[in-house]
């Protein structure tokens, strides 16, 4: 793997990434390169809403370019594993303006 955006300590732990066009897509972190394209294994995206639960569509083994991405960070598992996400209301994220 080559030198990185800071990345190294969170390859194969959980991650949550948010996109520039508002997306949360949640997976464990595989691999990345300089342009910080990186990939995801085990990942859904989560989607939020007002009037019900926040779907989590399966999407597997998936990769996001470097200049789609506006946020990465860690999860905390055990915060996350205790959220019932079918009781979740939220807006859903505005695209990300640089």
């Amino acid at each position: 793997m080559s030198t990185g955006p800071g990345l190294e300590s969170l390859v194969d732990q959980q991650i949550s990434v948010i996109t520039n066009d508002g997306r949360n897509i949640v997976g464990v972190l595989k691999g990345f390169d300089q342009a910080t394209n990186i990939i995801l294994d085990e990942s859904h995206e989560r989607v939020f809403s007002t009037k019900e639960g926040v779907q989590q569509i399966v999407l597997g083994l998936y990769i996001i370019r470097g200049d789609n991405i506006s946020v990465v960070g860690e999860l905390d598992l055990d915060l996350d594993r205790s959220l019932d996400m079918t009781k979740l209301r939220a807006h859903p994220l505005k695209p990300v303006i640089h």
